[in-house]
């Protein structure tokens, strides 16, 4: 994540803030690179944090990623305040600018992958992923259920079982039950999950108070003393409940009953504090830190796999980028060949023209050569057209939106295509090694399988069968004003205080253990879900090893393809210098009258075609060089390109338009 760490480097050179290091939404425990820095969250001020929102909406030259919660909301409602996104980025990078002169745009292989980095929005999307499988980190962390589960508990118009008229009347059981919580309740939704639900491992803390005043009418006078018992509560419950990573949860709960009536009591108005403790715990089915970590550990391994699709996706781009600028240099070395065809083929009109009146040609002969001439200016044609599409489609590659200046501008490419004067390739083995070492594929589908591993333990434990074990505490008090001339215990009389040293001190404790025990007959979804689950590892296992070949045999095709590529160079650069030499001797022979005009044209013909196979085959030999290094992964390290880079959506390195333009260039 490095965000503010990224805004930083960013902003040193594009806004006069300097913005303090990084931090990262998503927890420590996350492995990635890209989530490095979270643990600084607390150590950033409020103004290095704003600083750097301010450098994140302003600044083009900066990593996506969606900030934490300024540190200056208060601790108390900072979990319920929403992260910041910044806006999308929807401007050309300035490198775009800093590349046209006069019209035209001087580009470099360098500068064409620079500007595709910073400016494709197909690896601006990509960019989102990494974050997003972060988050999911984040999410998992906090345990439950893959999807979330809600439930509901009501505490409004409840009074403790032996407090007040009606608790003694429901304790005996005079009372009638039903309409007592006035419609609070709630319902519980369901997930459906392969394997154990883990628990909830963020805390949380549930605090309800209800105020009420209720008058009934009582039907048993006897026992209530009045016809209309005035009843005023106040019922106040705390409930602080922490999920255990090993199979269960804990909570402590404490509840406090007031309560004062019209009728009779020997205390009134009372105080009924109550404290319980419950400790949850599987024992089969559920049980285990490894179990119910799984998911967690499953994002962690989804994180370093969206890192690698990520690399993945910046290596075809980058390997595109390479191939289609160099398709652009072939497209105007094409475009030469056909200007230097038409000045041969031009020339030949003239002389034959001039050799028509002279008289040692016949006249017929001149339609022949102005045909000739008529086929090369539509050659020629046809290249800068072709030069022209090119041009579009790179141009659109280098965009995030239209430039209107780089619509005018004409692309001048500065690099040639160069071919070493020999490959000197590895051993086959060798290059396999390199690409199961760097290929990203390999690694993300590494990552998978490891995934796959851990979510196994869920349907593995999901065979056993439930046992709970739960073991629970429960302390209470009691306490009021006697009523006069009543005969109460002197340790009731008294406020909340003394009801609650009741409590602390265990007079009335309660203790209990219960153990549950369910297995399901038969058990055939649980076995069948675990017979699937080891089928798909195997099958895995396998198709890993089948990818495996098939890289084996794409780097011998690759290693087959480069040295196909530089043996038809080599020989189109002998054809080729075999025909100019034919045309010259066949010109000489024409000059003296020892040659026809057909043998001429043909010559003329041949040296185009053989000019046309070399910038041909030179164009493939770059596209099968640029395919080699794709096929083994090492994209980004020839081309000098780091993911960080990528990530970020910045080149560091600068672009600089030469003082003067290359020979050869147009």
């Amino acid at each position: 994540m490095r965000l503010l760490k990224n805004a930083q480097r960013a902003g040193e050179t594009a806004c006069p803030t300097k913005v303090a290091q990084a931090v990262s939404p998503v927890h420590p425990s996350t492995t990635s690179e890209y989530s490095r820095g979270a643990k600084n969250l607390k150590l950033c001020n409020t103004k290095a944090l704003v600083a750097g929102l301010c450098i994140i909406a302003q600044c083009a030259a900066q990593e996506v990623a969606i900030a934490p919660v300024n540190p200056s909301v208060p601790s108390i409602v900072r979990s319920y305040v929403g992260p910041i996104a910044p806006p999308t980025r929807l401007t050309n990078s300035a490198r775009l600018h800093q590349l046209i002169r006069a019209g035209k745009l001087y580009l470099t292989v360098q500068d064409a992958i620079a500007l595709v980095i910073e400016n494709n929005l197909g690896l601006e999307v990509n960019r989102y992923g990494p974050l997003v499988q972060q988050w999911q980190v984040y999410r998992q962390e906090g345990g439950g259920a893959l999807r979330g589960v809600t439930n509901g508990n009501s505490l409004s118009g409840s009074v403790a079982s032996g407090q007040g008229v009606s608790g003694s009347i429901q304790s005996t059981g005079i009372g009638v039950s039903g309409g007592g919580n006035n419609g609070t309740g709630g319902g519980n939704a369901t997930v459906q999950q392969i394997g154990p639900v883990a628990p909830n491992f963020d805390p949380f803390l549930q605090s309800t108070a209800v105020f009420s005043h209720i008058t009934a009418p009582q039907a048993n006078a006897f026992a209530a003393q009045t016809s209309a018992l005035v009843e005023i509560t106040h019922a106040y419950q705390t409930r602080y409940q922490q999920g255990l990573a090993s199979g269960g949860f804990v909570y402590v709960q404490q509840n406090e009953n007031y309560l004062k009536e019209n009728a009779p009591d020997l205390i009134n108005p009372s105080v009924y504090p109550r404290i319980q403790i419950l400790l949850q715990h599987s024992l089969l089915q559920g049980f285990g830190t490894g179990l119910n970590t799984r998911f967690i550990r499953i994002a962690k391994k989804n994180v370093l796999a969206g890192d690698e699709t990520f690399r993945s996706q910046l290596l075809d781009l980058v390997a595109n980028t390479v191939n289609l600028y160099y398709d652009l240099v072939s497209d105007n070395d094409q475009l030469k060949s056909r200007q230097n065809a038409v000045q041969i083929a031009q020339k030949f009109y003239e002389d034959t023209k001039t050799q028509i009146d002279l008289g040692t040609l016949a006249k017929v002969e001149l339609p022949r050569s102005e045909s000739e001439l008529a086929s090369r200016k539509q050659d020629l044609l046809i290249a800068e057209q072709t030069l022209r599409q090119r041009e579009v489609a790179l141009k659109d590659a280098l965009t995030r939106v239209p430039d209107p200046e780089l619509e005018e501008a004409q692309i001048v490419p500065l690099d040639r295509i160069e071919v070493p004067a020999n490959d000197d390739l590895p051993t086959l083995r060798q290059l396999v090694a390199v690409a199961m070492a760097k290929r990203p594929d390999v690694a993300a589908a590494k990552y998978r399988d490891q995934a796959s591993e851990i979510n196994a333990l869920g349907t593995a434990n999901g065979i056993l069968p439930i046992a709970v074990g739960q073991v629970y505490a429960y302390d209470v008090g009691s306490a009021g004003t006697p009523a006069p001339g009543a005969h109460v215990n002197p340790q009731n009389i008294g406020g909340l205080g003394k009801a609650f040293g009741q409590v602390f001190k265990r007079d009335y404790p309660t203790e209990r253990a219960v153990s549950f025990f369910q297995g399901t007959i038969h058990n055939r979804q649980a076995q069948a879900d675990y017979g699937i689950d080891q089928l798909q590892l195997k099958q895995g296992d396998l198709t890993t090893a089948r990818t495996n070949n098939q890289i084996v045999v794409d780097i011998s095709n690759a290693m087959v393809a480069l040295r196909q590529a530089r043996s038809r160079y080599n020989q189109a650069i002998n054809t080729r210098q075999l025909q100019d030499q034919l045309l010259q001797a066949e010109q000489n022979r024409f000059s003296f009258g020892t040659s026809t005009i057909s043998n001429l044209i043909i010559a003329q013909r041949a040296l185009v075609t053989a000019q046309t196979s070399e910038i041909g085959a030179l164009t493939a030999y770059a596209h099968a060089r640029v395919s080699l290094d794709q096929t083994l992964g090492q994209t980004l390290e020839v081309n000098h390109v780091s993911v960080d880079e990528g990530l970020k959506g910045r080149i560091q390195r600068e672009s600089k338009v030469p003082e003067t333009a290359p020979a050869g260039t147009h």
